[in-house]
């Protein structure tokens, strides 16, 4: 290996846990799921329509779930990570709370009494914590190497009944995301959005029709040679 080969393997960026989550309404009618714009100056995936999602943060481990996940999600999640879920379903929870406003959670009188980190005191001052039953683990990534940042995304897909606040108020959002809506599924390729979103949309598709293919999705990327696997 030369010097420059290893200065840019040095350089590589690390791999962060990440969290997403598709919502998803009418689910028996015309399917519709949420996504915003990324703003055009982003580092990682500008201009591009996304769901809403993020790096984990440490302060999400400190956050107690209103009730866990189901049995199926937990083990997913355990494969091939040292990560707990709880952290990675907490995540979730507050990346659409941050970029949507959206309030996805179950009332827990523990809310009231937890002191609450960045980016948690909004949220917990509602009464609610997240509900790990209310998210289905449906996708993972790994970004590809090469690029300027790399997450190591699972996706999770919820149900716009179980908010608890207005689906279409959008009015408690941070900025990070513009352009929120609504898209019905079978409009949604053709706004720009990235590879991988284009995938996951196929997967929600194919579990909202009951045609998806037993175990997670997983786009293994942590080698120099790309892997498909089922969890």
């Amino acid at each position: 290996m030369g010097q420059a080969d290893a200065r840019v393997l040095n350089e590589a960026p690390p791999i962060r846990d990440a969290a997403t989550i598709v919502m998803v309404r009418d689910t028996t009618t015309r399917p519709r799921v949420l996504m915003g714009q990324r703003g055009h100056s982003a580092v990682f995936m500008p201009s591009k329509f996304v769901f809403p999602g993020g790096a984990v943060d440490a302060v999400d481990a400190l956050i107690p779930l209103a009730r866990p996940a189901g049995p199926a999600c937990r083990t997913a999640l355990a494969r091939h990570s040292t990560l707990p879920p709880e952290p990675l379903l907490a995540a979730a929870t507050r990346e659409l709370w941050e970029e949507t406003g959206l309030l996805l959670g179950a009332r827990d009188a523990r809310a009231g009494s937890l002191v609450a980190p960045r980016g948690w005191r909004g949220y917990l001052a509602t009464g609610h914590l997240p509900d790990g039953a209310a998210l289905r683990f449906v996708f993972r990534a790994i970004t590809p190497p090469g690029r300027p940042r790399r997450f190591d995304a699972r996706f999770f897909m919820a149900e716009a009944e179980r908010l608890a606040n207005d689906p279409d108020d959008f009015t408690r959002a941070e900025d990070e995301l513009s352009h929120l809506q609504w898209v019905p599924l079978e409009e949604a390729r053709a706004i720009d959005m990235p590879f991988i979103t284009e995938v996951v949309l196929a997967e929600i598709n194919a579990a909202l029709n009951g045609t998806d293919q037993p175990g997670v999705p997983f786009f293994n990327n942590t080698g120099e040679i790309s892997r498909f696997e089922r969890l």
